[in-house]
């Protein structure tokens, strides 16, 4: 309605409105016309009206415009008229106010307040006279206007006499009276009266100190008042407050009589025994009868008078909170005085029977009486009140208290009550100890037994709920009690901030906390909870950090985050990291730590902050940036100098520190603060001071601030950030790996050269590696061990070598990264060897002493290493650089091998015991390895076909398994040999044995290479093997003695062998199996020791003479006729006759066929010397062939060696299907059906060929044959002979031309 009002102009409507709300209103007509109902107490002064209405010319309610009609009226008319229309609308609120529903009494009282602050006087005037015009109004409206007028009251600025004379006098007419709204109306009176007293609170103070001393119990009203004034801050100014806290203190002590009076007494009693309406809240009345009590006993100077009444009082209820709290509060107010007789009414009521029973388990009698069911949570609160209130008096009581509130906490029934009591009482007591100037002079030997109660009473709270201030006030605690004497041992800070930490960093996310507080009634302030309890963990750590402000003792606190900092839960990490932000931060703006003391593992704090950094939670990773920028601060203040700006960042940079930080109050993608993720609504970092010249590392990206901080550190502590990076490399968190794997590159990237751990850093990498499933992080960890092998190369390689036996993947790998530059591969193939080369004997081998640390393992695992790298690209180019020294090492590590006496591998068709190979026959994969990966396969091709590689395994075989290598090398022309002779000389003068016999053995096969003189002068040569007939060792000396009667030495002794041939020969024929397998053996040698001289016109003899006997029944004749012309085609080489190329081509077919052959000897000499004719034929695709021969079984590798004879040798076509029907009467299986498979394949391929050349007879046997094969085992031949039979019959009958 006043909206209308102000919206429009005055018109005519206007006015009789006004009008008719003046006539009903009988204050406005007392204006028109002179009024004298107003009784003599409560006239108004007539100037004060007009006063105020000059101050205040124009109301909420008055018109902004004025009609043309209104300007023409008088002013004082005007103005008059407008005041009689405001207070029309203030009356009609005020009768209004009696019937209106809570929100428009709401609205309505605001409407009055706002009008009270312009026009005061009217307000008050009009409220007035409306009590005086209108006494028959109900007791809910005058309640409802007594609310009205104590705001009225407040709001005003100044409070005249006359209406502090009248609202006083009706306050109290008031206060007393009794009606159907009992308490609630006495109370909105008495506010009336409370707010008088914020314009002058003496006047009523008096008149409350003349009735209280009256003698009679005073009415509940003025007690109400008194304890508004007491209790309400906001009443009083702080000095009005002084002032009356004082007189309330002499009112105490006028009325120390009345506590022998037995009816006052009594009334006290009853008054502070009255149930509240409430018992979460203390009445005013009730709080200050307690006050007023505790003063008086205070005041009282007989000590029999003080027990006798607080005996009576701790005989009351201690059913409710509020009231346990007020007997604590009397006891302690009348301890100031009476410490003594206090502290025996405790200790006597500690001993009786209600406290006894509220220890015990209740029985149902005792559950009865309630009232005493929680008496012992009363003694506590009244201790922790008595040592308030007694203050320095009470030092050397503490200990005493401090045990009686541990025995309470203890031996009491656990309940909420005794936790709130308990923490109370606990922190009223600290508050007093930290008030007394004395405190630091005294040792509290029961400090540490309180401190385990709070641990329990931590352990005890609800880990998913936080709805009670338990644990703020429990940290509050502890820290008041940490800096008591004597300080706190080491275990139990240790636990006690392992309690800590846990209770507060472990809390559920702030929304799962606030969704378990909407079952309350009234829920709490979460967000406040939660903020309060943190600041309360912060404290903790300050005090305990000021107590003893020491590096060893900072570096204990963070050490109890780094489990938190490490958590899986993002809200775990982010609130451990702002914590020890939080603590990096008090100690830059509070230097207490001595700058000339080094931090302890600053390194380990630098790694958690920095792989933080990184964290998927933006939050977590501000603050650890924020806290890597404080910890730089005391980096640089710590060594004495002051922190430049690097030259990237200009200097006016570094003042804008907080700009980073305060981007976190900024809102991010989805409109919430950046540091809310995770804990909403949770107040962010704090805003930083002005930037000092440290602030550009708050400028920097996370990874440039850390190489700032890393510049900064010592060489100890860039290791114990290597360290915690290496550790990190391990978590199950991917996002923490691949920080640590960050932090670790960057660090040996920029620090490795001088790092000094390298050996216990390569085993750690080792170790971490197995369980790196990042990616990237596995990359950078490699990378790392690339960048420390550029300074340390000798040491990774001692280390590695350690893992190495056996080769793992990972090892692999991490040996792969240490030769992935080129430089490096060298070097590091360079260390292998020289551990290579190291070869003790274990104790008990030719009275070798024992190896340290088993040195021998190393020289394996050397040899395992080099094994595995041949086939890495990254060590390509360097095995085949170091090809000469590799093989020369190799040879020696097996005849090594063979002197440690470790087993070999498991004999044939017995299965192995261990899967891990064996080191004899790991030094003859590398030997293998090193042939076939550096293009030397045709030598390799030499042996494996040979069967060679068995004889490397013994010792007595060893020295022919070295010559048939070097043979090898000489027949196939290895351009390594030059390289090969440069390694044997210094070896030949080695000081170990076995490097000398190694020499020796490939220097005399050498001997028959044309590039031996190119290398070496013949006298050269003979001077070598001369000093080898001196040689300590005896195959070295006989070895040697061979060497100097080759023909390169005694030509003529070429001619002497060639004339022994024909007699070998022609004993062939005898019919002793061992003498011909033997003279076989001797021709074979006479034409190695012929060498590039050969037999001549001979060979073709020898040739002849060997084929004859390929179709032996004897096994071991057929396999010395085999291996003999093997050795006639490899010595003979490209100077082959052409009638022994005739004799080659017609002994393909018959080795091909004895492929099959049931002995295994035949077998390998078959293809030695099938491989050695098609080399001497030159068959193309001989490295498939030397494949196939060596290793396939199956019909695909027949047909393909069908294939090769068949398209290299067409003219001898008639020649080879002869001799494969012939082989069809052979009485070996496998032989037999080998030669039906290859005329199959003829057949196939050659149909008119074959229907020309195949006899009736042939076909007929051919037939018998394939019908024998249908029967085979293998479904393949089986196969292939039933096509035979269909087809051959058609192939038989073709006209042949």
């Amino acid at each position: 309605m006043d909206r209308q009002y102000s919206e429009r102009p005055h018109s005519h409507t206007s006015a009789s409105k006004m009008a008719s709300a003046a006539s009903c209103n009988p204050r406005i007509s007392s204006h028109v016309s002179t009024s004298t109902k107003n009784p003599s107490y409560l006239k108004v002064p007539q100037d004060s009206v007009h006063r105020d209405r000059r101050q205040h010319p124009a109301t909420i309610l008055l018109c902004k415009s004025q009609s043309s009609q209104a300007a023409l009226v008088p002013k004082e008319h005007q103005m008059f008229m407008e005041e009689a229309y405001n207070a029309a609308i203030c009356f009609k609120m005020f009768r209004d106010m009696s019937d209106s529903d809570p929100l428009h009494l709401k609205y309505i009282i605001k409407k009055i307040k706002n009008m009270a602050r312009r026009s005061p006087n009217l307000v008050l005037e009009t409220i007035h006279d409306y009590f005086t015009d209108n006494p028959e109004i109900s007791n809910r409206h005058k309640f409802r206007l007594f609310r009205a007028l104590e705001s009225v009251i407040e709001a005003t600025d100044f409070l005249e006499e006359i209406w502090k004379e009248t609202f006083m006098q009706l306050a109290l007419e008031n206060m007393t009276k009794s009606t159907e709204l009992e308490d609630g109306y006495q109370d909105a009176a008495s506010d009336v009266l409370v707010a008088i007293c914020r314009h002058s609170w003496r006047t009523v103070a008096q008149y409350l100190e003349t009735e209280l001393l009256t003698g009679v119990f005073p009415h509940r009203s003025l007690l109400y008042v008194m304890g508004v004034l007491t209790s309400d801050d906001g009443v009083l100014t702080q000095e009005d407050r002084a002032g009356w806290e004082e007189q309330v203190t002499q009112m105490a002590v006028n009325s120390v009589p009345f506590l022998n009076t037995d009816v006052w007494s009594k009334e006290l009693l009853r008054a502070l025994t009255k149930p509240s309406q409430t018992h979460q809240e203390q009445s005013p009345e009730k709080a200050f009868l307690f006050t007023y009590y505790g003063l008086m006993l205070q005041a009282e100077e007989n000590s029999s008078t003080v027990r006798t009444h607080l005996q009576t009082l701790l005989e009351t209820s201690h059913q409710w909170p509020k009231q346990r709290e007020g007997i604590a509060l009397t006891v302690g107010l009348a301890a100031a005085r009476h410490l003594d007789d206090v502290w025996a009414v405790l200790d006597q009521f500690g001993r009786s029977a209600p406290i006894k029973w509220s220890l015990h388990s209740f029985s149902l009698k005792v559950l009865a009486r309630l009232r005493w069911r929680w008496a012992s949570s009363t003694v506590p609160l009244a201790y922790g009140q008595v040592a308030a209130k007694a203050k320095a008096h009470f030092l050397p009581w503490v200990d005493n208290v401090l045990s009686r509130m541990v025995f309470y906490f203890h031996y009491s029934s656990w309940d909420e009550t005794l936790k709130q009591s308990f923490l109370t009482a606990a922190q009223t007591l600290m508050a007093a100890i930290g008030r007394g100037e004395g405190a630091h002079s005294y040792e509290f030997s029961q400090a540490s037994e309180l401190l385990e109660c709070l641990m329990v009473l931590l352990e005890k709270e609800p880990q998913d709920v936080l709805c009670t201030p338990s644990r703020q006030q429990a940290l509050h605690v502890a820290s008041s009690l940490c800096k008591l004497r004597p300080p706190i041992d080491s275990e139990r800070k240790s636990r006690l901030l392992a309690t800590c930490l846990r209770s507060v960093l472990a809390l559920p996310l702030l929304d799962t906390l606030q969704k378990h507080s909407c079952l309350f009634l009234e829920p709490p302030d979460i967000q406040a909870l939660y903020h309060k309890t943190m600041e309360a963990l912060d404290l903790l750590l300050q005090s305990l950090i000021t107590q003893n402000p020491t590096a060893e003792e900072l570096h204990f606190l963070l050490s109890s985050i780094y489990v938190w900092l490490a958590s899986e839960k993002a809200h775990e990490r982010q609130r451990a990291v702002r914590c020890c932000t939080g603590l990096l931060k008090f100690l830059r703006h509070n230097p207490c730590l001595d700058p000339k003391e080094d931090l302890k593992r600053v390194g380990q704090l630098v790694g958690m902050l920095a792989i933080l950094c990184q964290d998927p939670n933006r939050p977590t990773q501000q603050s650890s940036l924020e806290g890597l920028g404080h910890l730089y601060y005391l980096l640089t203040h710590r060594t004495d100098r002051q922190p430049t700006v690097p030259r990237s960042w200009p200097a006016e940079d570094a003042q804008r520190e907080p700009q980073a930080l305060q981007e976190l109050s900024q809102p991010g993608e989805d409109g919430t603060p950046l540091w809310s993720s995770g804990d909403q609504n949770v107040p962010g970092p704090a805003q930083q001071e002005p930037a000092s010249v440290e602030g550009h590392i708050f400028q920097l990206p996370s990874s440039q601030a850390i190489k700032e901080i890393m510049n900064h550190l010592s060489l100890a502590e860039l290791t114990d950030l290597l360290w915690t990076a290496v550790h990190d490399l391990g978590s199950a968190s991917p996002f923490r790996v691949q920080a640590a794997a960050d932090i670790l590159l960057a660090v040996v990237r920029e620090h490795g050269a001088k790092l000094d751990t390298v050996a216990n850093l390569g085993r750690a990498v080792h170790l971490r590696l197995c369980s790196l499933r990042v990616p990237q992080a596995k990359e950078n960890a490699l990378l790392a061990i690339t960048l420390l092998a550029r300074n340390h190369a000798p040491e990774l390689v001692a280390t590695f070598l350690d893992f190495s036996l056996p080769l793992d993947s990972h090892a692999f790998r991490l040996w792969r990264a240490l030769g992935a530059e080129q430089p490096l591969s060298h070097l590091v193939l360079a260390a292998l060897l020289a551990w290579l080369h190291e070869r003790p004997l274990p104790l008990g081998s030719n009275h070798s002493p024992q190896p340290k640390e088993k040195t021998y393992l190393r020289s394996l695992a050397a040899m395992n290493t080099l094994h595995e790298l041949q086939f890495a690209r990254e060590f390509k180019a360097a095995v085949l650089e170091a090809y000469p020294e590799l093989l020369l090492a190799l040879l020696t590590q097996m005849h090594y091998v063979l002197e440690l006496g470790v087993p070999g591998a498991p004999p044939p068709r017995q299965p192995a015991v261990e899967a891990t190979p064996s080191p004899q026959s790991t030094s003859l994969e590398a030997l293998k390895s090193l042939l076939s990966t550096t293009g030397h396969w045709h030598d390799f091709a030499h042996l494996e076909l040979r069967g060679t590689w068995g004889l490397f395994c013994s010792a007595h075989t060893y020295p022919q398994g070295v010559g048939l290598l070097a043979r090898a090398m000489v027949q196939n022309h290895c351009r390594q040999i030059p390289a090969v002779l440069g390694q044997l000389l210094p070896r030949l003068q080695s000081q170990e044995e076995r490097e000398r016999k190694v020499a020796v053995l490939i220097l005399t096969e050498f001997l028959y290479s044309p590039a031996l003189l190119q290398v070496l002068p013949k006298q050269a040569v003979l001077t070598m093997l001369a000093r080898g007939l001196r040689d300590p060792s005896a195959e070295v000396r006989v070895w040697s003695l061979q060497g100097l009667g080759n023909t390169l030495f005694h030509p003529e002794k070429g001619s002497l062998l060639r004339g022994q041939l024909p007699p070998f020969l022609d004993g062939l024929f005898q019919n002793s199996e061992p003498v011909v397998v033997r003279l076989m053996g001797t021709v074979s040698e006479v034409l190695h020791c012929l060498g590039t001289h050969g037999a001549g016109a001979q060979s073709l003899s020898v040739a002849i003479n060997a084929r004859s006997f390929f179709d032996d029944e004897r096994d071991k004749i057929r396999a010395a006729a085999m291996a003999l012309f093997g050795d006639l085609v490899a010595a003979m080489g490209n100077r082959a006759l052409s009638g022994l190329r005739t004799q080659v081509h017609q002994s393909m077919v018959p080795l091909l066929l004895h492929l099959k052959d049931p002995c295994p000897a035949v077998t390998t000499q078959a293809k030695f010397t099938f491989y050695r004719c098609a080399e001497l034929l030159h068959w193309r695709l001989r490295h498939t062939l030397f494949c196939t021969l060596a290793w396939e079984r199956g019909l695909s590798a027949r047909h393909f060696l069908w294939t090769c004879l068949m398209s290299h040798s067409q003219e001898e076509f008639g020649i080879h299907l002869a001799q494969a029907l012939s082989y069809l009467h052979s009485r070996h299986r496998h032989v037999k059906t080998w030669a039906a498979l290859f005329i199959g394949y003829t057949i196939c391929y050659h149909p008119q060929a074959v229907s020309q050349m195949v006899t009736a007879m042939d076909t007929n046997l051919l037939l018998c044959t394939f019908e024998d094969l249908k029967t085979d085992p293998e479904p393949g031949i089986r196969e292939f002979a039933t096509r035979q039979l269909s087809f051959l019959p058609e192939v038989s009958a073709r006209p042949q031309h």
